[in-house]
């Protein structure tokens, strides 16, 4: 028997959340998806701008990944409308609801990885801290029920997509 992408994504979603609530990772989940909130980004970004002589270029670039990957993440997420997990699956209770109720990309997820690409190029020994706080990010909106790994993917390679091309057409 053929095994689909959707079914795989599925899989692997129920693991996850499986593996987050009989480990007691419910409340750490919601405390790590918080971190990925867009105010954050602005607050440090605009810390930097003022206290650090790399501020000005880590501002630049992530004042551009956000303006290529927000239209991109608004037209996917309302184009593909893919329903969250917390609304799609019969039986499946969250604990946690969602602002919108589609999950394709992951906004949290792709800002995360905007903002840890941006740390690569600007300060790339903290690169690894970045790009695993980005990945914990992603996890957590899993644990948390409201996406799919798929969803989570996709959001990684917006962010770090974007912030790609904007470096080269700074360049």
């Amino acid at each position: 028997m053929k095994t689909s992408i959707s079914q795989l994504d599925k899989y692997w979603f129920y693991w996850i959340v499986q593996f987050s609530r009989d480990n007691g990772l419910s409340h750490a989940a919601k405390r790590v998806s918080a971190t990925g909130d867009g105010h954050y980004y602005a607050y440090l970004s605009v810390a930097l701008l003022f206290f650090h002589p790399n501020g000005q270029h880590f501002f630049n670039l992530v004042l551009g990944g956000f303006l290529v990957e927000l239209p991109l993440y608004l037209l996917l997420k309302n184009s593909i409308r893919r329903h969250r997990p917390c609304h799609a699956l019969a039986g499946f209770e969250s604990g946690f609801e969602p602002l919108d109720k589609f999950s394709l990309p992951s906004g949290h997820t792709a800002g995360a990885f905007v903002f840890a690409s941006v740390v690569n190029l600007v300060f790339p020994a903290l690169a690894p801290i970045a790009f695993a706080w980005a990945c914990f990010v992603g996890s957590s909106r899993i644990a948390l029920g409201v996406h799919y790994p798929l969803d989570i993917m996709v959001g990684a390679g917006l962010g770090a997509g974007s912030v790609l091309l904007v470096n080269q057409l700074m360049m």
